[in-house]
């Protein structure tokens, strides 16, 4: 073996200079490919005698070419379809919705309105503990849940409460939450507004910011383990943005290439910080560059905008396998709750504008009118039935019984722990000894 050293020293020499040839002609193909080199210490071109980064880029001795501005003049555009007036800009971007469609989008929205006003007079009225308005958000509902198909998993985050009723959540499960009575799919456990319908694949309200991020981008890489040929959309709002749990979640979706689209409701304020207070860039939309994602801005008041953006988000989703990112500029006219008063930091002008011209109702309806599809006659008609259908249907889960105690210790373990059923017991033993304190009556025996 010693004597013939210098014949696997041959071998190896050469062998190191083919790996060399064919890793530098690697480098310039994948290069001009846009696949970035990982595994040189130093890469060329061969159609030029340029240098790069074994990841790619071109290296400079120039630090201006190599900075990012930490601000631009430039502006991402905002995607539309319809003017103010609900006059289509585009004949080519107009979609192929049906007419039976667009009627059914415009009655819902309208009864969301009115089921949303109720149910405000309601809280303050002392007869639900909370409440959130949609109030002028309503096209981020229902462009998107008409795009989208029902096998299609949703992570809301709590103000879309119109994909439920698209998918047939009725209004009676709506009231029914929110009065927490014993036909509540929650069983009164939750806060209302916190929905959720396994049959309609909406996975049910959280009340902490944009917990339901990872946990999508989660699912999304479930399905895409499986195989499966549906998405899932998850809803967030301009405040949620800036929580740590969004980052790692379009993070985790860009990296794993996960079928899921991010739907940022960015209405202007996160309760009562204004978006000024909340990024310094050039909103939400940029940030799906830094995540390797496709981002589109959407008007957020244009359900037809809406509509297409998520059509073509979901293709992108299911047949390419990646993440899309879509910021839908709205406007929030309502207080962000019950709980707050939003005097006190909005600019009212604004609110007024938004809650008239710029409204997504108002729009929508003067596009079915330019269609020939609505009237005055029809408008008078609906705003009637939907005030008097949530009227009805408020009343009715109001004469409901609340959920029986001893759901307070279900559906979390299989078997209750010793530890619950001493609390159960000791429960049960003071409610048995100061019942005229608590109105048990109320509550199904």
């Amino acid at each position: 073996a010693n004597k013939n050293w210098w014949m696997y020293a041959t071998m190896a020499a050469c062998q190191k200079l083919l790996r060399s040839s064919l890793w530098r002609l690697h480098c310039s193909v994948g290069l001009r490919l846009g696949t970035p080199a990982l595994r040189s210490n130093r890469c060329f071109s061969i159609l030029s005698d340029d240098e790069y980064s074994p990841r790619g880029p071109l290296l400079t001795t120039e630090l201006s070419k190599a900075t990012i501005a930490h601000k631009s003049d430039h502006l991402t555009p905002i995607y539309r379809v319809m003017d103010n007036s609900g006059k289509v800009l585009d004949s080519s971007q107009e979609p192929k919705l049906s007419e039976d469609s667009l009627l059914k989008m415009y009655r819902q929205m309208v009864t969301l309105e009115e089921m949303d006003d109720q149910l405000y007079k309601a809280q303050r009225m002392g007869l639900i503990s909370f409440y959130m308005m949609c109030s002028g958000e309503e096209a981020t509902h229902f462009g998107p849940a008409a795009a989208l198909e029902l096998e299609d998993m949703v992570y809301a985050q709590y103000r879309e409460a119109g994909v439920l009723l698209w998918r047939g959540f009725t209004l009676d499960d709506c009231m029914n939450q929110c009065f927490s009575n014993h036909l509540d799919t929650g069983k009164g456990r939750q806060m209302p507004v916190h929905y959720g319908s396994k049959e309609l694949n909406y996975q049910f309200i959280s009340s902490c910011l944009s917990t339901q991020m990872p946990q999508a981008s989660g699912y999304a890489y479930g399905l895409k383990l499986a195989k499966s040929k549906s998405c899932v959309m998850v809803y967030f709002g301009d405040g949620a943005a800036q929580e740590g749990d969004s980052h790692a979640a379009m993070n985790f979706a860009a990296t794993l290439k996960c079928p899921i689209i991010f739907m940022c409701r960015n209405n202007g304020y996160a309760i009562s910080t204004p978006v000024e207070d909340q990024y310094a860039g050039d909103g939400i939309v940029t940030r799906g560059i830094g995540y390797g994602m496709e981002a589109l801005r959407v008007d957020g008041n244009d359900v037809l905008a809406l509509y297409n953006a998520t059509r073509h988000a979901r293709h992108v989703a299911i047949s390419e396998q990646r993440p899309v990112l879509i910021e839908a500029f709205t406007y929030r006219i309502s207080s962000h709750s019950t709980s707050d008063e939003q005097k006190q930091y909005q600019d009212m002008d604004m609110v007024e504008l938004y809650g008239s011209s710029l409204h997504p109702i108002r729009r929508l309806r003067g596009y079915l009118e330019q269609r020939g599809l609505w009237g005055r006659e029809e408008e008078e008609a609906l705003r009637g039935e939907a005030r008097a259908q949530v009227r009805e249907s408020m009343q009715a889960a109001r004469r409901q019984l609340k959920p029986h105690i001893h759901n307070l210790f279900q559906d979390v373990y299989d078997k209750l722990p010793s530890r619950l059923e001493k609390q159960r017991r000791e429960m049960m033993d003071h409610l048995h000894k100061y019942k005229d304190q608590y109105p048990l009556d109320l509550h199904e025996q």
